[in-house]
């Protein structure tokens, strides 16, 4: 091979490979995607809204991931000091972690459970029935994650008694 066709064969493969490594538009091949980034989110930051579904004045939640309303989600939410939700069940399974106060749960005809920060509760989905609840010492905070959007679905005082 002579030293021309060398070097032509040499850049050719070289300018083959800078284009191989360039998406159209000049950017890299390897885009960087939303779960290579890191996500940052100052509790400054957070939004809270009321908790709708609850009508128990005073709990707020704020997304994290998600949307409660929509789908699966992850957030952090607000009990008042001395809330008492009435007996309930959810539709999808939520996972909580108690970040500050004492969340009590109590799971129906049975002895309440008082659960201080770092501890952990998974509720399953359906038929469990429970009232949630925040010592009247101070307020709650949550950190939830389900794979469906949040509801609360109200035990009716008949169907409770049986």
């Amino acid at each position: 091979m002579s030293g021309r066709s060398a070097v032509f064969l040499a850049t050719s493969f070289a300018l083959a490979a800078a284009a191989l490594a360039q998406e159209p538009g000049g950017s890299k091949a390897k885009s960087v995607s939303k779960a290579d980034t890191p996500i940052f989110m100052p509790a400054a930051d957070l939004k809270w809204v009321d908790l709708d579904p609850t009508g128990a004045p005073g709990i707020k939640i704020a997304d994290v991931w998600g949307d409660h309303t929509k789908s699966g989600y992850g957030a952090f939410i607000k009990f008042p000091a001395g809330f008492l939700s009435g007996l309930h069940t959810h539709t999808n399974a939520i996972k909580i972690v108690v970040i500050s106060g004492t969340y009590t749960q109590t799971p129906g005809g049975k002895t309440e459970m008082r659960l201080g920060p770092g501890s952990y509760e998974y509720q399953p989905a359906g038929n469990y029935k429970h009232i949630s609840g925040c010592d009247k010492a101070s307020e709650c905070l949550l950190f939830i994650e389900s794979t469906g959007k949040f509801d609360l679905k109200p035990v009716e005082a008949a169907k409770a008694a049986k």
